[in-house]
């Protein structure tokens, strides 16, 4: 066996004595592959093996949602006390079928719920999300208030303690790409006059409450990660100073990796959907300013954004000009087109992964068009198949949108079925999030 790239194959030691066997994660990618409880079935077993038998040091799933209300799309997995956890058992033990770490990415997407899985749709503020002809897939969310917001952190704190029990080895808490957390740290979402809006320091409580609570709950040998927007590339959106303010006080707080990535629904920056040169351009923006982060970030600095070849990958793990590398790399899209890249990396069979570019006019639908691609390369290794070489963005497209239908009657049965009173399931909260 040669090994082409060493420092990707070197381990990485995190603050809380937690070692990643290389510094390669699959980062986290929508799925929507759960079965008909919103719980992962055979399709995520199957699918988390086969990256767990492709090399990657750190296996990070896609969302796992906190509030069963509050879904990115139908086919989404919802871990909380009403779960059962027998499936997330199954699941941590698939991803730990290789040499890596499993850790479960939580979240709540805030105002990106989909207005057709009919439920009332929250956010700092009442802010809706503008994007043309397809913001009427999204309702105008009603601003959260301060109880809710408290029980959020509580539905927070709860996924992660079961997350542990289930056997995974941490969390990823979603703070970037324009959800829920990611809405309160920007100031075009978050127009609030309390204590959880206004300054940065404000606008980042729920942030800095939610990984507090996380910390007080778990075992100090459970990972806590945070994945941030480097920014949201919008003008008067939350910028590169306010990531690396946020990462320092994150620090004090025991993280034990942030993960930096830019974009949202209304800026795809995250989507491998524009032209190979202003792809490079992204990979290198993210990547210069994820080394002027690592230089004074208290924890290790993983950084995503369309890394799909081995030159990238090792230059972002490499210094340059006087400055340190960051701490890993993670490979999201095209781990869905070659599940095994880091073996292939490490055996030195291939360096990079033919990505397919979308030149179209409208980045929005090019950007709808790229997940859907990806999503059907996901449904393939799921079932046991080959990725497709060639996907057609078009068929992907329209198979993605008769999928997501009978997903949806699915999801808005089963909410209506499980009926869980908010008192009850506000207390039962409550209670999970004392300290040990």
């Amino acid at each position: 066996m040669v090994t082409t790239a060493p420092v990707l194959f070197a381990p990485l030691t995190l603050p809380n004595g937690q070692v990643i066997p290389n510094r390669i994660a699959k980062a986290a990618m929508e799925e929507s592959l759960a079965d008909r409880n919103q719980l992962p079935g055979e399709a995520l077993r199957r699918l988390y093996a086969r990256w767990a038998e492709g090399g990657a040091g750190l296996i990070i799933s896609g969302n796992v949602m906190v509030d069963p209300t509050a879904l990115t799309g139908p086919g989404g997995v919802v871990l909380d006390e009403h779960q059962p956890l027998a499936p997330f058992v199954a699941w941590a033990q698939a991803a730990h079928s290789g040499v890596g770490q499993a850790w479960l990415q939580i979240n709540h997407p805030g105002r990106q719920v989909p207005s057709d899985l009919g439920q009332p749709t929250v956010a700092p503020s009442a802010v809706a999300l503008e994007m043309g002809g397809f913001s009427k897939m999204f309702a105008t969310p009603r601003a959260l208030g301060p109880e809710e917001i408290e029980t959020i952190i509580a539905r927070f704190t709860t996924t992660a303690a079961l997350a542990e029990k289930a056997g995974f080895d941490g969390v990823e808490v979603h703070a970037a790409h324009g959800y829920l957390l990611s809405q309160f740290l920007s100031p075009l979402t978050n127009f609030r006059t309390d204590q959880w809006g206004g300054s940065l320091e404000n606008r980042a409580r729920l942030l800095l409450e939610v990984v507090r609570a996380i910390r007080a709950r778990v075992k100090p040998s459970f990972c806590i990660g945070v994945k941030l927007n480097s920014a949201d590339f919008q003008k008067g959106g939350f910028e590169p100073a306010d990531a690396a303010a946020v990462v320092s006080w994150l620090g004090d707080l025991g993280v034990d990796l942030v993960e930096l990535s830019g974009g949202s629904y209304e800026r795809p920056a995250m989507q491998g959907s524009e032209k190979p040169a202003s792809t490079k351009r992204r990979e290198a923006y993210f990547i210069d300013f994820a080394r002027e982060i690592g230089a004074v970030a208290p924890m290790p600095i993983m950084v995503t954004g369309g890394i799909s070849d081995l030159e990238t990958a090792c230059r972002a793990l490499a210094s340059e000009n006087g400055r340190a590398g960051v701490a890993m790399v993670g490979i999201a899209t095209a781990m869905a087109y070659v599940p095994d890249l880091p073996l292939h990396w490490r055996e030195g069979r291939s360096s990079a992964v033919a990505l397919p570019a979308l030149a179209w006019k409208n980045r929005l639908l090019a950007s709808f068009a790229g997940m859907a691609m990806t999503g059907g390369q996901l449904a393939r290794l799921a079932s046991g198949r080959k990725p497709r070489r060639r996907p057609s963005a078009v068929l992907a497209l329209l198979c993605g949108t008769i999928k997501s239908k009978p997903q949806t009657r699915r999801y808005r049965a089963w909410i209506t079925a499980r009926g869980v009173p908010e008192s009850q399931f506000t207390d039962a909260q409550q209670d999970l999030r004392s300290p040990r």
